[in-house]
C-alpha cells in the first residue's frame, strides 16, 4: 500500500497507514479523508495499469461513490461483465441499465448517484473475489454455470 501511494506522489508514514486501517472502534483510529482516498485509488491505478502519456489528470474536488467506482472500475480494468459478477458475488442483482447509469456524466438525465450501501454491496463482493482463490474466473465466482 505504501508503495501505491507512493505512485500517487502521496508520502504516507507506516504509522499513518496503519491507524487509516484501523476499524473506527479501535484506538488510534483515524478516519480517510477525500484526498488520501483519491491518492490511494490514483496510485492503484497506476500500479495496475502503469502510467498514462498526457498531462496529468485533475484532483477531484468533491470525491463521490460514483468516482470511487469508476476509478476502481478503470484500476482492475473490469468491464461490465466483470462488475455484475462483483455485485452478484454480493449477492445482490444490479442490471446493465442500473450499472452504466452510474458512470454517466452528472446532469446526464440517466445519471444514478452511487449510494453508499451499492457501494459497500461493491467492496464486498470484491472482498470475496480477492479473498478467495484469485484464479477463479469471475463468472464461475459469481455462480453462473455454461450451457
Amino acid at each position: 500500500m505504501l508503495e501505491i501511494f507512493k505512485l500517487s506522489e502521496h508520502e504516507i508514514e507506516r504509522a499513518t497507514l496503519t491507524e487509516l486501517l484501523k476499524k473506527e472502534d479501535e484506538a488510534g483510529y483515524v478516519e480517510c479523508s477525500n484526498k488520501v482516498l483519491e491518492s490511494f485509488l490514483d496510485g492503484l491505478i497506476l500500479y495496475k495499469r502503469g502510467r498514462q502519456e498526457g498531462p496529468p489528470k485533475k484532483s477531484i474536488l468533491q470525491l463521490s461513490n460514483n468516482s470511487i467506482l469508476k476509478k476502481l472500475r478503470v484500476a482492475l480494468k473490469f468491464q461490465e461483465a466483470d462488475m455484475l459478477g462483483i455485485f452478484k458475488l454480493a449477492n445482490m442483482e444490479v442490471s446493465k441499465s442500473e450499472l452504466t447509469a452510474l458512470f454517466r456524466k452528472e446532469g446526464h438525465k440517466k445519471y444514478q448517484e452511487c449510494g453508499d450501501q451499492f457501494l459497500r454491496n461493491f467492496l464486498m463482493g470484491l472482498t470475496i473475489r480477492y479473498r478467495t482463490d484469485g484464479s477463479m474466473p469471475l463468472s464461475i465466482a459469481a455462480g453462473e454455470h455454461a450451457g
